[in-house]
């Protein structure tokens, strides 16, 4: 299966409003990186064990660990939640920078090192949120 097809099915395999929610993120994640990489992550491990919700993501930057070793991954990253919606902001390297920049503007929203995690958009001010998310694309360094 394609990307676009497992991302379609994973957001409308949501129920409302999350559903409704995951759309309009997903079409602003794509606004901001509009020839980024787009990803899907099922959330299991090499054995098939489920390890994390399923995660979307959009575009794409190096990791590099402290052995040397790099990794591609996403810059940002959309996965629904119990609760409700998690936003992820990869690659910002001061995990207070998200909390103290964007925290109090956002609504109600938790923002811990890397993840904006919401109920609803309706309970959040989605112009501060996109410009959280163009700030983590801006400074990874890559749009495209």
């Amino acid at each position: 299966m394609k990307v676009q097809e497992q991302v379609k099915k994973y957001i409308t395999g949501q129920p409302e409003p999350k559903r409704s929610d995951m759309q309009e993120l997903h079409k602003l994640a794509l606004q901001v990186l509009p020839k980024g990489k787009l990803w899907f992550l099922d959330g299991k491990d090499d054995k098939g064990k489920t390890v994390s919700n399923p995660n979307i993501g959009y575009g794409s930057y190096t990791i590099t660990y402290a052995d040397g070793t790099t990794r591609e991954f996403y810059q940002i990253g959309l996965s629904a939640n119990t609760t409700g919606i998690s936003v992820y902001i990869l690659g910002i390297k001061d995990k207070t920078y998200l909390a103290q920049t964007y925290g109090k503007k956002l609504g109600k929203a938790s923002v811990t090192g890397y993840c904006i995690k919401f109920k609803t958009i309706k309970d959040i001010n989605i112009e501060i949120l996109q410009a959280a998310i163009r700030d983590g694309v801006k400074i990874t360094g890559k749009s495209d």
